[in-house]
């Protein structure tokens, strides 16, 4: 048997697999005993009600999918007295997603929803920042670590910063993020894209542009997480595109310590306990321990890591 166990910051997972944001509801406890995987992470939420965007807000494309969901929201309040509560019957460490349109909302948000029963805090940095003319705060150094400072002097609860790949500045930003106090990175949210209806000349989404996941972002997710581990000391999640044994290990290989599972699970919602059976009988098919004995373990040569910094 190898060991499964996981270190983020200050918690212990029991495996490296859990879900992307958005992607996990209570429901799937019909479906699979949630303490199966690593960690639970909920959809995010805001601090007050919000109806979330127009239809249509899914569709399909080709190896892909577009959202643009809008956060739909019930509430701190809420969100405390109802789901909190729901996932005090398991073990797994419950992690929240939450967002802000500003760097003190963002704060006074992490004080109300550190209460017991939650383990950590994933910072949703991708969203737009309304004192920025509605950039998102992960698309450059200054507002992530603004952010995260601010949260940082809020909660003493773990912080996650869930990364976009719609940024040049990725490793500058990563960085911030640490320096400001995050616990733990997430690489990435989806990237910014839209689709249009050749027939009909409509856009496909209400929202006009929504985000692209499933597996034609996984090169540029995994392309950012092999980058900030290399840039940061703290723990980085891998997340894009996830639905296979081989995916996940390529996460683990450029040096996530986790990854977290999306699309995957609107197509099979079994696909994370089938990761983490299939995650166990892959290392010891290569003689391997455990999860840490992969982690990290890419191999570049000297001349492409030179190429690499300076393209």
């Amino acid at each position: 048997m190898a060991d499964l166990t996981t270190k983020i910051g200050t918690l212990t997972l029991k495996n490296p697999i859990m879900p992307a944001s958005g992607t996990f509801s209570e429901e799937l406890a019909e479906v699979f005993h949630l303490d199966t995987i690593g960690a639970h992470v909920t959809k995010t939420i805001t601090r007050g009600k919000r109806a979330g965007n127009p239809m249509p807000r899914v569709c399909e494309v080709g190896g892909a999918m577009l959202n643009s969901i809008g956060i739909p929201s019930k509430g701190a309040e809420w969100f405390v007295k109802n789901t909190v509560p729901f996932y005090a019957d398991y073990n797994a460490p419950l992690v929240i997603s939450i967002s802000a349109n500003t760097a003190d909302e963002f704060a006074r948000f992490a004080e109300e929803v550190s209460v017991p029963g939650v383990a950590a805090i994933e910072v949703n940095i991708s969203c737009p920042n309304i004192e920025d003319d509605g950039k998102a705060f992960a698309m450059r150094p200054g507002p992530t670590g603004d952010v995260i400072r601010k949260m940082r002097s809020a909660t003493d609860l773990p912080l996650w910063a869930k990364l976009s790949p719609n940024t040049g500045e990725v490793v500058e930003v990563a960085q911030a993020a640490e320096v400001a106090g995050a616990d733990a990175l997430v690489t990435a949210n989806t990237m910014l894209a839209m689709a249009i209806d050749s027939r009909t000349g409509c856009v496909r989404l209400g929202n006009i542009m929504g985000g692209l996941s499933g597996p034609a972002l996984r090169p540029i997710t995994l392309r950012m997480t092999y980058q900030c581990a290399r840039a940061v000391s703290i723990p980085v999640i891998g997340c894009g595109g996830i639905s296979t044994i081989d995916d996940v290990l390529e996460y683990l290989i450029a040096g996530a310590r986790a990854v977290q599972v999306g699309t995957a699970t609107f197509i099979s919602p079994t696909t994370m306990p089938r990761l983490v059976r299939e995650l166990e009988q892959a290392l010891v098919g290569r003689g391997l321990p455990s999860v840490d004995a992969l982690v990290g373990t890419v191999e570049v040569a000297d001349e492409a890591i030179t190429l690499a910094e300076y393209a």
